[in-house]
């Protein structure tokens, strides 16, 4: 996938490779319903311009184990697809009741509601865990997933735009760690399983399954985590006390790099690039697919950024918009409106 813009080279989104992992084992799971470490998944826009016009269905896929983009064997709304094989296991613990995982679900904009929360974060994604190990999905489509008692499926309101997805696994100390940037990020539960075992590791999760009284968060906080198979991953992630935008005035700079930013444009107030600070940040015009086909960015409601340079390569997936309203909502993404990215450096 390349991207560029009036002032931008073209720069390239990659990530890591590493071996699959045992498929008995909560985890990411690829088309064939394998465990792998890693993925990242693209929909395309339903008005994608090309050889490949799409119905908004279609989408790219790499992991750990497929290492250059491809076009997903089957369309995102069917089980057979990543996301479908990756979230049928949440499903299947749900129907399971068994008190030896935990699960939760969260986003700002819920299925069977037609309102937005803006008190929470501006963040959408999925977890589940057990004892040993699980995943963590963060994605970039209102009103998915379904919840478990309705099956899966895919909003249509998710068709026209661009969305991405990354699922990563993890060993269970490192949701220790994840449950930190819950603080945070403060995201919009509407789905959730926490048996006893797991409160006293996850003492945020918690409180947020409860719907609870959270404690203070940090205006910011970085976190290193670490997949199954080791691969280093950096979340950044603020709450609603950080009034800024979190690309321009933090992660371009943490990272020491020039970021090329593609985030949803339909906002009344859409944040110009930005050369103000050292490292500078370039808003996206278009966007070009191995499939020889390109769209506009605003036909894109996914939220990424890759670094200018080719030798830097940055990859930055995660749901906050470049918008002016963005900055008092918390992310990982919310007034916290939340702001999460997930951060993976390619091969040097």
């Amino acid at each position: 996938m390349t991207v560029g813009s009036a002032w931008c080279s073209p720069a390239v989104l990659l990530l890591f490779s590493s071996p699959s992992l045992w498929a008995a084992q909560i985890s990411c799971r690829n088309e064939d319903g394998e465990a792998v470490d890693w993925f990242a998944l693209y929909k395309l826009p339903k008005y994608t311009r090309g050889e490949d016009a799409g119905l908004g269905l279609q989408y790219l896929y790499m992991d750990a184990l497929v290492q250059d983009w491809q076009l997903g064997k089957y369309l995102v709304n069917m089980t057979q697809g990543a996301l479908g094989q990756t979230l049928g296991q949440l499903y299947e613990a749900y129907e399971s009741k068994s008190n030896n995982t935990a699960y939760a679900i969260y986003n700002d904009e819920v299925p069977r509601s037609d309102s937005t929360n803006w008190k929470r974060g501006h963040t959408k994604g999925f977890l589940l865990l057990d004892k040993s190990q699980g995943f963590w999905v963060i994605h970039s489509v209102p009103l998915f997933p379904p919840f478990p008692e309705d099956g899966y499926g895919y909003p249509a309101s998710g068709q026209s735009y661009g969305q991405t997805a990354i699922c990563i696994t993890f060993k269970y100390d490192q949701f220790t760690e994840i449950d930190q940037q819950m603080l945070s990020s403060n995201p919009q539960i509407y789905s959730c399983s926490l048996p006893s075992a797991f409160q006293a590791d996850l003492p945020n999760l918690q409180k947020l399954c409860a719907h609870s009284r959270l404690p203070s968060p940090p205006l910011h906080r970085l976190s290193k985590l670490w997949s199954a198979r080791g691969e280093a991953f950096f979340h950044f992630v603020k709450s609603h006390s950080f009034v800024d935008d979190i690309y321009v005035a933090w992660v371009a700079q943490k990272l020491k790099t020039d970021l090329l930013a593609e985030s949803w444009q339909h906002s009344g107030q859409k944040l110009p690039s930005n050369c103000s600070l050292q490292y500078h940040v370039y808003n996206i015009n278009l966007i070009g697919t191995p499939l020889n086909s390109t769209f506009h960015s605003i036909e894109d409601h996914s939220k990424w950024s890759v670094s200018k340079k080719n030798e830097d390569q940055w990859t930055c997936i995660g749901d906050l918009n470049r918008a002016v309203e963005q900055a008092w909502r918390s992310v990982m993404p919310q007034q916290n409106m939340l702001l999460s990215v997930m951060v993976h450096r390619g091969p040097q």
